[in-house]
């Protein structure tokens, strides 16, 4: 029976990075609702408890509907999940006199098997509108910031744990120690859950869902949609139908590009150019819910009508990874929605096929990983990521195809920059915004008043988070230069230095 830990999801946005930290460990773990009704068996060695947007002294916050305070495995609770866990020992938690976001530093660090490699002065990431004021009096203090004395506390006499910080996000600097001194030592888990295992389980649960009908696959080229065509297509190879669109919302030429990419693979790769439709129906639309929405519906449209054409086509996969998911809809609980997506939030209710998503469980890292481990070469694992809507979320306003095309010209500038001076690979995500505002510029004798655009790049493991580039400033005076020089209509070039959270990677 494989081991695994069991997420209680109270609605944090955050709830499955803590899934990816522990698989990183090569623990499996499940994210449950936080009202599941579950039956633990043997292979459950440990369950966590989620963040929340809300408060437990809300009259109607979230309790978990498993007795989680007498279980026989080890319990940590995060953040929402300290705060609750302390309230039902008996300790006090109250509003805070100010939001506690951002990060902080351990201050003090008691001696401790979940503390174990963790000392004074660790940096860890705050995000909470309430604080622990008053510990249960059965509760012993692990560690404290300047201004949250109570940052972690064990339940003497108990294998419960709980941290007001939020030890998954990378500007924790220790969280992954943490957890692993919690799943590793105190849970005792083994890893043993890898991507050629993921890769093993999953190709027999495509085998058994899709049985004989075929499968119509959208593929963009990029690392998700690639991974998943090589699980389903070692799962039932020919049944297999790889579609690519052009939604006229593509980087520069890599409508053609990406149907040369893949004639060494053995995918039966068929390309639709459907660009004058897309932006046809995307002229004047500002709003970017409505531009992801129209897309999304476009995109199932065109696809539904090719469907008609492959017999016994039953099934549209997409290469929808968690991030994805999890800033459209609620997954496996109630988390709150950012934006939808045009894999998962754009999906008419009529839809003639059934959706297969091998990899809406994985962060990118992880599926690069499998896609490696699945045989893919390193032209396609290494490319950036590329929203779903495309440039349509980089022209911030309205979309025409001139915008389009001044867009794809900045962005090829960019990115084909990176790639010859050598940062490209060192560069998780990049690429061009154009902004709706104009500026006062000066080319030759001329006044001119032209338009913006912005560069962004960023680095990240799992697009949950991600930190700015510190890009050379002769780089980016290179690129600005060659922007302007070359592209008719721009006259000014800025750089975004903004990290997530607060900021998102793209702009809509």
């Amino acid at each position: 029976m494989e081991e695994k830990l069991i997420i209680l999801d109270f609605g944090s946005q955050y709830t499955q990075l803590i899934a990816r930290r522990v698989r990183e460990l090569n623990v499996y773990c499940e994210i449950h609702p936080y009202n599941a009704d579950l039956q633990l068996d043997e292979s459950v060695k440990g369950v966590i408890l989620s963040g929340s947007p809300c408060s437990v002294r809300d009259e109607n916050a979230p309790f978990p509907t498993l007795d989680v305070l007498n279980l026989n495995v080890p319990l940590l609770g995060v953040c929402y999940g300290a705060q609750w866990l302390a309230t039902q020992f008996g300790g006090v938690v109250e509003a805070s006199k100010h939001r506690e976001y951002g990060r902080a530093n351990l201050v003090s660090v008691n001696e401790s098997p979940f503390l174990n490699k963790i000392s004074a002065g660790s940096q860890v990431w705050m995000s909470h509108a309430d604080t622990i004021t008053q510990k249960p009096a059965s509760a012993q203090i692990l560690a404290s910031t300047d201004s949250v004395d109570i940052a972690a506390f064990k339940i003497e006499d108990k294998s419960i744990y709980a941290i007001q910080f939020h030890p998954e996000v990378t500007h924790s600097t220790d969280g992954k120690t943490l957890l692993s001194n919690f799943v590793i030592d105190i849970c005792g888990c083994a890893s043993a859950w890898t991507p050629a295992h993921f890769i093993e389980t999953t190709v027999a649960e495509i085998k058994e869902k899709v049985g004989s009908d075929n499968v119509i696959l959208g593929l963009s080229g990029g690392v998700d949609s690639s991974v998943a065509a090589m699980l389903i297509h070692k799962a039932i190879g020919t049944q297999l139908h790889c579609i690519f669109v052009n939604n006229g919302l593509l980087r520069k030429d890599e409508f053609d590009q990406v149907l040369d990419s893949y004639k060494e693979l053995g995918l039966n790769v068929r390309g639709i150019d459907a660009s004058d439709l897309f932006l046809d129906e995307l002229a004047g639309v500002k709003d970017p819910e409505t531009k992801r929405k129209i897309i999304g519906r476009l995109f199932v449209e065109v696809f539904d009508k090719e469907a008609q054409k492959v017999e016994g086509a039953k099934w549209l996969a997409q290469g929808t990874i968690y991030p994805d998911v999890i800033e459209s809809v609620s997954v496996n609980g109630p988390s709150a929605t950012i934006k939808s997506h045009h894999n998962v939030g754009g999906l008419p209710e009529k839809m003639n096929l059934k959706l297969l998503e091998p990899l809406n469980s994985l962060f990118k890292d992880e599926v690069r990983k499998i896609g490696a481990e699945a045989g893919l070469g390193k032209e396609i694992l290494g490319r950036h990521p590329f929203p779903g809507p495309g440039l349509a979320i980089r022209i911030i306003g309205d979309i025409t195809r001139r915008k389009v095309e001044i867009l794809q010209e900045a962005d090829a500038i960019f990115i084909n920059s990176l790639k010859e001076s050598g940062i490209y690979d060192e560069v998780w995500q990049a690429g061009a915004i154009f902004l709706p505002v104009q500026s006062v510029g000066v080319m030759g004798d001329e006044r001119t008043y032209e338009n913006v655009i912005c560069l962004r790049a960023v680095t990240s493991l799992d697009g949950m988070t991600a930190d700015w580039v510190d890009l050379p400033h002769r780089f980016l005076a290179d690129v600005s230069n060659k922007i302007i020089n070359t592209i008719k209509g721009i006259n000014r070039v800025v750089y975004d230095i903004s990290s997530k959270p607060p900021a998102t990677i793209e702009w809509e």
